[in-house]
C-alpha cells in the first residue's frame, strides 16, 4: 500500500522526446515501386472511345472470376491488394452486351493513370503466342527431342510436389538425399542427358529448336501422329535466370537490332546447327511442362488461371502487378507487315506473367496459336504508353488530398546565408582563408565599393588587388564560412525548494 502511494504522489518522469511528430504516418496515395504515374480524365487518354470496350468487358469478367471468390487478406502487398473485389463483384452480376454499357462500366469504377518506369516516358511491348509444333508419343529417328515433365528431385523452397505450377523465378534446388541441396542441372546438362531415361518424357519433337520457342511462350500445341493435339504448358523451371538468345545474336553482331524477330531466330539456327547449339546453352533456363486438358478450340490458360484471350490478355510483373488489372496500351505495332505502323489503342486485362517481364510498363502482347500469330508477336519489340486503370477505391488524387503539406521552402535569402555545398570527397576540404573563391573576391570588391561610397576619404585608397584563383577553388568553390550563433546568456536559476519526506506507518 506504501509503494502503491508514493507511485500516486509521484508519477515516473516524462521522456524528453514525448512531443508529437511533425506529420502524421499516413499511407502514400498509390505505391508501385520504380514507377511515376499521372492522373488523367478520360477524355485525354488517347483512343479510348475507338475501343471494343465489350470485348475487354469479357476479358476481365474472365479474371473476376477467381478475384471476386476471393476471401481476407491478399498473400503478398501491392500496389491495388484486394481492390479490384468491389468492380469485380459488380461485374459479376451484369451480363453486358452493349460497347457503350461497358464502356460506362470501366469510367464509373476506375480511375485512369497514365503510369511508366521511373525516369522514362513510355513503356515497352513484345508479344507471345502459342505454337503449334508436330510430335510424337514414342522416340523415333524423326522425333528424338524430349519435352520433359518437372522431376521429382526439383526442390523449390516453401513449395511442395504436389503444387501446380511453381514460381518463375527464385532458386531451384537438386536434392540429394534427405537434407542435402544443389543447383538444379542447366539447359546444357539436360541436354546432354543429365535426366534422360527417368521416364519423364511427355512427348518428343524433331529439333531443340522447336522446344526452344515452346519453352520461351511457356505452352504449345503437339500435334500427335495419330492426329490428337497434346496441350503442355508451363510447370517449372530449373532456378536458372533466362537470357534471351535474340539478344546475344545481336551483342554478337550476327543479326542487326532492327531486323531481330523470332522468325529470323530461327531461321538462322536452322542454317547453324553447331552455333544454334551454342546459342541455346548461353541460356542456361529450361523450362518443364505438364498435361492440360483442353481442345483445340480451348486457349492457354495464363498463370492467372484463367483461359487468355487473343488480343486482350497481357503478361506483367506479377511482383508489381495484381492479375486482373486493366491496362490501356496505345501507340503503333507493325502488326499488319513487318514495315506497317498499324495503330494500336487497346484495353488489355493482366493475366499472365513472365520471367522476362519486369517493370512497371513492362506487358507480352498475347495474339493466340499459329503460325500467323507467331509472325506477328515475333516482330514486336516497341515502346507504347501505359494507363492503368486503377478502382476507384484507390484514387490517388482524392486520397492524396489527406497527406500534409511540406515546409516551405527557404527564402533566397536564407538559401544564399547558408549554402548547401559540400567539398568533393575525393580531395581534402580547403580552408576559406588559404583558398579564396572568386565570389569572395567579387563580394571583396563590391563591399570597398559600398564603403567608399559612405565614405568618400576612402575614393583616394586603391582598392586592394583579389587573391588569385587556385586550381582547387575552380574546381569546388568554397562557401564562405556561416559564424556560430552567440552563445545564451546563463539565466539564474530559482532554488528547488526541498521537501522533506515522512514515512506512513500502518497503526498496529
Amino acid at each position: 500500500m506504501a509503494a502503491r502511494y508514493r507511485s500516486s504522489r509521484h508519477p515516473p518522469p516524462r521522456h524528453e522526446h514525448s512531443h508529437p511528430i511533425p506529420y502524421p504516418n499516413l499511407e502514400m496515395p498509390l505505391q508501385v515501386s520504380g514507377s511515376q504515374y499521372e492522373p488523367l480524365a478520360w477524355s485525354n487518354v488517347a483512343g479510348w472511345s475507338a475501343d471494343d470496350h465489350l470485348a475487354a468487358y469479357k476479358a476481365f469478367r474472365t479474371s473476376c472470376k477467381p478475384i471476386a471468390a476471393q476471401q481476407g487478406a491478399p498473400a503478398d502487398s501491392k500496389a491495388l491488394g484486394s481492390s479490384l473485389r468491389d468492380p469485380c463483384r459488380i461485374a459479376k452480376g451484369l451480363a453486358l452486351s452493349d460497347g457503350v454499357k461497358a464502356k460506362d462500366f470501366f469510367e464509373q469504377n476506375f480511375v485512369p493513370l497514365r503510369i511508366s518506369r521511373l525516369g522514362e516516358d513510355a513503356g515497352f511491348v513484345t508479344g507471345y503466342y502459342e505454337p503449334v509444333l508436330d510430335g510424337s508419343r514414342t522416340q523415333t529417328d524423326v522425333y528424338n527431342v524430349p519435352v520433359y515433365r518437372r522431376p521429382s528431385n526439383l526442390f523449390v523452397r516453401g513449395k511442395t510436389q504436389n503444387s501446380v505450377g511453381l514460381p518463375n523465378g527464385g532458386a531451384v534446388y537438386r536434392k540429394i538425399g534427405r537434407r542435402k541441396l544443389v543447383p538444379y542441372y542447366d539447359r546444357g546438362q539436360i541436354e546432354d542427358g543429365a535426366i534422360a531415361g527417368r521416364g519423364l518424357e511427355i512427348c518428343w519433337l524433331k529439333s531443340q529448336t522447336d522446344l526452344l520457342f515452346a519453352q520461351i511462350q511457356g505452352s504449345a500445341r503437339i500435334k500427335l501422329e495419330d492426329g490428337i493435339t497434346l496441350r503442355i504448358n508451363y510447370d517449372a523451371h530449373n532456378g536458372y535466370p533466362y537470357t534471351p538468345v535474340g539478344r546475344v545474336l545481336i551483342d554478337r553482331g550476327i543479326i542487326p537490332k532492327d531486323q531481330m524477330s523470332m522468325q529470323k531466330i530461327r531461321e538462322w539456327m536452322e542454317q547453324n546447327p553447331d552455333g544454334a547449339k551454342d546459342l541455346r546453352r548461353q541460356n542456361r533456363s529450361f523450362v518443364f511442362f505438364r498435361e492440360v486438358p483442353l481442345s483445340d478450340k480451348d486457349e492457354a490458360v495464363g498463370a492467372q488461371g484463367v483461359p487468355l484471350t487473343p488480343g486482350r490478355s497481357i503478361a506483367v510483373d506479377k511482383a508489381l502487378h495484381v492479375y486482373g488489372t486493366p491496362f490501356f496500351i496505345a501507340g503503333e505495332l507493325p502488326i499488319e507487315s513487318e514495315q506497317s505502323k498499324t495503330p494500336f489503342h487497346r484495353l488489355m486485362i493482366a493475366q499472365d506473367t513472365g520471367s522476362a517481364i519486369v517493370g512497371p510498363a513492362r506487358a507480352d502482347l498475347y495474339f493466340g496459336a499459329g503460325a500467323e500469330a507467331g509472325k506477328v508477336s515475333g516482330r514486336l519489340r516497341h515502346n507504347m504508353q501505359f494507363v492503368m486503370l486503377v478502382p476507384r477505391g484507390l484514387d490517388p488524387v482524392a486520397r492524396g488530398h489527406k497527406l500534409p503539406l511540406p515546409d516551405e521552402r527557404p527564402s533566397a535569402k536564407i538559401a544564399k546565408l547558408f549554402p548547401q555545398t559540400e567539398p568533393p570527397k575525393d580531395k581534402p576540404a580547403a580552408k576559406a582563408a588559404d583558398v579564396p573563391t572568386a565570389g569572395i573576391a567579387r563580394s571583396a570588391v563590391k563591399d570597398s565599393g559600398n564603403s567608399a561610397a559612405r565614405n568618400p576619404a576612402a575614393k583616394d585608397v586603391a582598392p586592394a588587388t583579389p587573391a588569385a584563383t587556385t586550381p582547387v577553388a575552380q574546381a569546388a568553390p568554397v562557401a564562405e564560412p556561416v559564424p556560430l550563433p552567440v552563445a545564451r546568456p546563463d539565466i539564474p536559476q530559482p532554488e528547488k525548494r526541498r521537501f522533506r519526506r515522512y514515512r506512513h506507518y500502518r497503526d498496529q
